[in-house]
C-alpha cells in the first residue's frame, strides 16, 4: 500500500500526535466502533456491514518479528519480517483462520523487501507464524518485476474447486502491477503474472478484489452473466472479468480503463479509493468494503478527519451489473484513532484486506499505520 504515485508526505505535528495518543491510551473499555468515537457521523445505511468491532484487548494480533530464511535471490539469510507487517489476506481452512500478511525486512532498496507469511489461529484473535515466508521474489520469470520491491497485498478467494486465487502485487521499485497466483495449500504457488495484458501491461495497478460468495465459511467466486469479474485499483476503481479466473480483461472506454467509482471531494475518499477485500455477493448486491484516503492540508477533504488518513467505506453494486454503483456510504466505519493506527512506517492508517467468515462471526483483519496487523469483528 505504501507504494503509490504522486503521494506526498503526510504533514504532522508531534505535539498533536502525543496528546492524540494519550487520550486514547487513557480511553476506558475493550472494545470501539466508528459510531461511539463520533456521535455526529451521518447514519449508515440498511445494506452496510456496520458496526465492526475493534478488539481493543487483543490488538495488534501481529507485529514484526525475528523470523529468518534465506532468501534464493540474495543467497542469504534474511530477517523477512522484522521491520513491518501488514495488509493480509484471509481465509478460513481446516477451521482455522488463515492470516496470509505482508511483511517486510530492513534492506530492501524500496523501504524493506515485501514477502507473504503465513499465521494460524483457532480462535481468529491470536496467532501463531510459520518460520518462513510463503510467497516471495525467486529466481524465475518474473524476477524483473517482483525484485526488489517484491510482493504485496494479497487478496484471497476459492473457486468451485478448492483451489486458492490470489491477486497481489508485484513492485520492481518504479511500477505496482496487478498480479495472479493459484495454490491448493497456501504453500505452493503457480505464478501467472500480470492481471492487465496487451496495452496494459505496464499500467501502474493493484488491489484485485475478486467478486464471491459466502459458502459456509468459503469465500467461492462466483459468475455473474457468465463471467467472472474482479475489482481494482488505487485511485479510481475499475472492473475486469474473465472465463476462468485466470485470464481477465478490463473494462474500456475510448481505448482507456473505464472508472466504476471515484473519490468524492470533501469526503473520507477524497484523494483515492481502492479495494478491500473481495468483494461480497449478497442479496442487496455487491458489497465492495474498500479503502478511502482523504485530501491533503489546502485540498477539498472530510474537514474533520486528519489530511491524508486512510480510513474504510463501503459501497454497493448491482449483482447483475459489476459495472454499476447502486450507492456508497456517507460515512468511514473505520478510521485511524489507536496509537498503533496512527504512528507507524505511515502515518494515519487503517487499511482493511481480509475477511472470513468465523464462528458466526465476521472477522475483518486490517493493516494499521503500514507496521501491525489488527482485527475488528462484526455480528449479524
Amino acid at each position: 500500500m505504501k507504494n503509490r504515485p504522486d503521494l506526498s508526505t503526510r504533514p504532522w505535528v508531534s505535539l498533536w500526535l502525543l496528546l492524540l495518543s494519550l487520550t486514547w491510551s487513557c480511553k476506558q473499555g475493550t472494545e470501539s466502533t466508528a459510531s461511539e468515537q463520533d456521535p455526529d457521523l451521518p447514519a449508515h445505511k440498511s445494506w452496510e456491514m456496520v458496526p465492526f468491532v475493534k478488539m481493543d484487548e487483543f490488538n495488534p494480533v501481529l507485529l514484526p518479528g525475528d523470523l529468518t530464511f534465506t532468501c534464493p535471490i540474495l543467497g542469504e539469510p534474511v530477517s523477512w519480517e522484522e521491520k513491518d507487517v501488514f495488509n493480509p489476506a484471509a481465509l478460513v481452512r481446516d477451521g482455522k483462520v488463515n492470516l496470509l500478511y505482508r511483511a517486510e525486512d530492513s534492506i530492501g532498496s524500496n523501504n524493506g523487501t515485501s514477502r507473504l507469511g503465513l499465521a494460524l489461529s483457532e480462535d481468529g484473535l491470536h496467532f501463531d507464524k510459520l518460520p518462513e515466508p510463503v510467497f516471495y521474489p525467486e529466481n524465475d520469470s518474473l524476477k524483473p518485476l517482483e525484485w526488489d520491491g517484491g510482493v504485496e497485498d494479497p487478496r484471497i478467494v476459492e473457486d468451485e474447486g478448492g483451489r486458492y486465487i490470489m491477486t497481489y502485487t508485484s513492485y520492481d521499485g518504479t511500477v505496482a502491477r496487478l498480479m495472479l497466483a493459484t495454490s491448493d495449500d497456501l504453500k505452493n504457488w503457480d505464478k501467472y503474472g500480470r492481471v492487465l495484458r496487451g496495452e496494459f501491461k505496464d499500467t501502474w495497478s493493484k488491489a484485485g478484489a475478486i467478486v464471491g460468495k459466502r459458502q459456509g465459511d468459503k469465500i467461492v467466486a462466483s459468475k455473474i452473466a457468465g463471467k467472472y469479474w474482479m475489482y481494482f485499483g488505487d485511485t479510481d476503481l475499475f472492473l475486469a472479468s474473465s472465463p476462468d479466473l485466470i485470464h481477465w480483461e478490463p473494462l474500456t472506454e475510448n481505448g482507456a480503463l473505464k472508472p466504476v467509482m471515484h473519490p468524492r471531494p470533501g469526503y473520507f475518499d477524497s484523494r483515492l479509493v481502492e479495494s478491500g477485500p473481495y468483494a461480497l455477493l449478497r442479496e442487496e448486491g455487491i458489497l465492495l468494503l474498500y479503502n478511502g484516503m482523504n485530501l491533503g492540508e489546502g485540498e477539498d477533504r472530510d474537514p474533520n478527519l486528519e489530511p491524508g488518513a486512510y480510513s474504510a467505506g463501503q459501497a454497493l453494486f448491482d449483482a447483475t451489473d459489476p459495472s454499476r454503483l447502486i450507492d456508497r456510504s456517507e460515512s468511514y466505519f473505520m478510521t485511524p484513532e489507536k496509537p498503533y493506527e496512527i504512528e507507524g512506517q505511515i502515518d494515519l492508517v487503517c487499511f482493511i484486506e481480509g475477511m472470513v467468515p468465523f464462528e458466526g462471526k465476521w472477522y475483518l483483519y486490517y493493516g494499521t499505520a503500514d507496521s501491525k496487523i489488527a482485527v475488528a469483528v462484526y455480528e449479524e
